[in-house]
């Protein structure tokens, strides 16, 4: 399968080439070259396979001949075998119509360790003769941050610098990074939002100059193969539920909409999703784009649900690049002029048509509280949250639609426990699997949001052994 870039002039590459490459030269990001479909009866039988031989089924298409199908089988039973749940991703019923996908049964706890665990297998496995380390640089608004750092924490060849937006992601979120004893991790407190983080490791990995002195790539969403990865529990789930005789809509708690547009890619795979309501919080730059065209940005504000507080949506260059006939020419024209001016309008043809599976919702504190409190009530479930933000989302989309409706719970509720128990009156504890985060020692640097202090720290630490 080859790969191409959304902005036409970065070289076709093999599933590997995108996964090692994560941002494409040209400054943009790899989509493969076709989408595979997946027949009728073909979905029907996942509906016999476990997670992990669902996965594979899913990804040998996009893999191609970059990599043995017992090679791929071996790595991603390893990486599920790092779950506390049989299921991987189990399905909670709520009512006759709603039902949670708990996506939070990885080792840290959020439902970044599904790809992760995965990719960091995938970036051993395809550099494991290369006598150059591999640097991995990415930022995070919470949760990609420790389940990356845990995936490659200790494996040879993997060096990884990440970086957090200071004071505005969770302690037990930061904890989880920057408790990490191992000597190819490196945590970076950015001063400045998650979008000023974002924004240094694309400078720098668009830099061709930084490129020929590091072996960089990225672990964020903008990578292929670790969005690909998230694909498989959207089909997890839905075949359980009546696919594809039975269409199923999901509610997406979004910030840097990776995790919707995987959902967005199932559905070119075949798979019947009726809806994807993308749910934001006050940030609401994808809300305001596919409900109304408008994807500008504005100020971050600060929340209770720290992951989704991003105003710049990487991925949405993607969905761009789809909604416009796959036009190269007409991503880049549009993704260069909203870097310039922080404003691009959809047409109306492609509003349409992102509108004919997609729906936003912004989420207001009071209405994402409610949800929390409704979920405790009528079912015992205690969310994040993430979690509350899609579910209040999809409760309020649930006139509209017809069939089941699934929430992403993307995070476990101990990860957010200062405001779960404000809000339901219970404390959620963190799992055993969590260790002792608060008792080991912190590691982190300080930094300002500038791409050259990023290039400075690049040339003094981590140059290749």
């Amino acid at each position: 399968m080859e790969h191409v870039s959304t902005r036409g002039e970065a070289p076709v590459l093999d599933f590997r080439g995108a996964t090692l490459a994560g941002l494409a030269a040209d400054g943009g990001l790899y989509v493969p070259a076709r989408w595979p479909r997946l027949e009728p009866s073909e979905w029907r039988a996942l509906a016999h396979l476990d997670y992990a031989a669902t996965a594979v089924r899913l990804l040998e298409p996009f893999i191609g001949s970059a990599l043995e199908t017992p090679i791929l089988e071996r790595l991603v039973r390893e990486a599920l075998a790092t779950f506390a749940h049989a299921a991987v991703t189990p399905l909670v019923q709520l009512d006759h119509r709603h039902w949670l996908l708990e996506l939070h049964h990885g080792p840290t706890l959020a439902f970044k360790d599904i790809a992760l665990q995965l990719l960091g297998r995938l970036f051993a496995q395809f550099t494991r003769e290369d006598p150059q380390p591999l640097v991995i640089v990415g930022a995070t608004s919470g949760d990609t941050g420790s389940a990356a750092i845990r995936a490659v924490a200790g494996l040879p060849g993997l060096r990884i610098v990440m970086l957090h937006p200071l004071g505005r992601v969770s302690d037990v979120q930061r904890r989880q990074m920057t408790t990490v004893e191992a000597a190819n991790v490196v945590n970076v407190a950015v001063e400045g939002t998650f979008d000023d983080a974002q924004a240094m490791v694309k400078r720098v990995l668009a830099d061709p100059a930084a490129r020929a002195r590091h072996r960089l790539t990225a672990v964020n969403s903008i990578n292929w193969a670790r969005l690909v990865a998230q694909t498989v529990y959207y089909a997890y789930a839905a075949v359980r539920l009546g696919a594809p005789e039975r269409p199923v809509s999901f509610a997406v708690p979004t910030g840097n909409f990776g995790d919707a547009f995987a959902g967005f890619v199932a559905a070119r795979m075949g798979l019947p999703i009726a809806r994807l309501i993308v749910a934001t919080n006050v940030n609401d730059i994808m809300t305001r784009a596919l409900e109304r065209g408008d994807y500008s940005r504005r100020d971050v504000a600060a929340t209770e649900t720290p992951s989704m507080d991003i105003q710049v949506a990487s991925n949405f260059e993607r969905l761009f690049f789809e909604l416009s006939g796959r036009d190269p020419r007409a991503t880049r024209v549009a993704m260069e002029g909203f870097a310039r001016t922080g404003r691009l309008s959809l047409p109306p043809d492609l509003l349409a048509a992102a509108r004919a599976i997609f729906r936003g919702r912004r989420v207001e504190r009071d209405e994402m509280a409610e949800a929390m409190r409704w979920a405790w009530r009528a079912a015992g479930a205690l969310v994040d949250p993430h979690t509350a933000v899609g579910l209040a989302a999809a409760r309020a989309e649930a006139a509209s639609l017809s069939g089941p409706i699934v929430t992403l719970a993307t995070a476990h509720p101990a990860k957010f426990p200062e405001t779960v128990e404000a809000i339901t009156g219970v404390f959620p504890a963190l799992p055993a699997r969590a260790g002792p985060l608060f008792e080991r020692p912190e590691r982190c640097l300080t930094m300002p949001a500038d791409a050259r202090a990023l290039l400075r720290l690049l040339d003094e630490q981590l140059q290749p052994a």
